[in-house]
């Protein structure tokens, strides 16, 4: 399975209320625009905006029409971030690992 290119979460998880929209999803299940609305401080407009940045990510998905559609969180493109995360961290382990060993070596 080829991993996603994750600036696209990295980029939607950066707003607080996105971040918000994201718990709130992954804690009480799908909802609608206007449910997700009234648990969040900023207008419909601004949720809906949100929606498409989240959506553009991969990391919600909207079923049904337009009029009453439900969200739901899609966690597999967050899965796919925290799997790069992972792998940069474990490059730089070795990484440091053997300019250890290289000083060690050398003292």
């Amino acid at each position: 399975m080829t991993q996603r290119d994750p600036d696209p979460v990295f980029e939607a998880l950066a707003d607080p209320t996105r971040r918000a929209v994201i718990e709130a999803l992954a804690d009480d299940g799908p909802a609608t625009l206007s449910d997700l609305t009234r648990r969040m401080p900023v207008t419909r407009q601004a949720v809906a905006k949100h929606l498409a940045v989240l959506q553009d990510a991969g990391l919600v998905e909207g079923t049904g029409p337009v009029r009453g559609r439900m969200y739901s969180f899609t966690p597999q493109p967050l899965t796919d971030a925290m799997t790069w995360i992972v792998d940069v961290g474990a490059g730089w382990d070795e990484r440091l690992a053997r300019l250890k060993r290289h000083v060690e070596r050398r003292a």
